[in-house]
């Protein structure tokens, strides 16, 4: 059973499901995960407010790099070992039997890898384009968002067999097959 990239998470044999959720610390976790999530969202609120444009930048990268990471941590220190390792057993296992098929079909295959590679071609070229093509630059922040989503949908369309390769890529010993 390959693991795809999601640590040491393997389901044993003598029960196909998850340990029972904890109960009150574990829905306190979940919440603070989510309130990490969901925390860039207070970004445009922090803009509105009448701050200096140094306090702005300053919550603004906090709500985006700092407090997410610290709910996160929060969250998995409230849970416990038993509740994280729930949660990480109901979501890995619901992204292995849905989003990582070992094997995909050519057309799927080739959706992923163009949409894999458009979001590094236009990062690479987008400082070029931006002084020739206006609407780059005003749109920055929507097209950098979209293809990050776009190249991170990708993983997912791609199949399993590509983080096989993608890993293979950081292993010195690595080949390709003969």
């Amino acid at each position: 059973m390959s693991n795809h990239g999601f640590g040491n998470y393997k389901m044993t044999n003598k029960s196909t499901a998850p340990p029972a959720a904890p109960g009150s610390r574990f829905s306190l976790g979940i919440l603070l995960f989510v309130l990490g999530f969901i925390s860039p969202l207070g970004i445009p609120v922090v803009t509105a407010m009448n701050l200096s444009g140094s306090w702005k930048a300053i919550l603004s990268g906090l709500l985006m790099l700092g407090i997410p990471e610290l709910f996160w941590l929060a969250a998995a220190a409230i849970m416990g070992k038993p509740g994280f390792k729930y949660l990480k057993g109901k979501v890995f296992s619901s992204l292995k039997k849905y989003a990582f098929p070992e094997k995909v079909s050519r057309t799927r295959y080739r959706l992923g890898l163009a949409m894999f590679l458009i979001p590094l071609l236009y990062g690479w070229l987008e400082p070029y384009l931006s002084p020739h093509i206006p609407v780059t630059a005003q749109q920055r922040m929507v097209l950098a968002i979209t293809g990050d989503v776009l190249w991170l949908a990708s993983l997912f369309v791609l199949g399993g067999d590509f983080w096989d390769k993608l890993r293979a890529l950081f292993v010195y010993e690595a080949g390709a097959p003969q």
